[in-house]
């Protein structure tokens, strides 16, 4: 039987802020019980996010690598790649151009 890898997409879309951060990370969080060993967070459609939603994004992180399962983003925008620069976050976190690009990676290693 093929293992096959489980991968959840979350679509992030307008300004990701203090406002929606919590319910963001909460989103995030819940996706461990549903068995995905990788989250997919694309931002294709994100115009802006803050700091708290790169904290709510860096709490969901080490949630989910403490249960062993992979956050990686992709389709960022030229303010959070930015954003992410600035805060050393870029080295953190795995990022894709798109999401066909994360899904010809993950190909690969199957």
């Amino acid at each position: 039987m093929n293992q096959q890898v489980k991968v959840k997409v979350i679509k992030l879309s307008g300004i990701v802020n203090t406002t929606n951060s919590q319910e963001l990370r909460q989103n995030i969080t819940n996706l461990l019980e549903s068995g995905a060993k990788t989250v997919l967070v694309d931002c294709q459609d994100v115009t802006f996010m803050d700091s708290s939603a790169l904290g709510a994004l860096v709490l969901a992180f080490k949630a989910l690598r403490a249960a062993d399962t992979n956050l990686v983003l992709c389709s960022i925008n030229e303010q959070v790649r930015i954003l992410f620069e600035l805060t050393g976050m870029d080295k953190v976190f795995e990022i894709f151009p798109t999401q066909d690009d994360f899904n010809e990676v993950l190909l690969s290693k199957n």
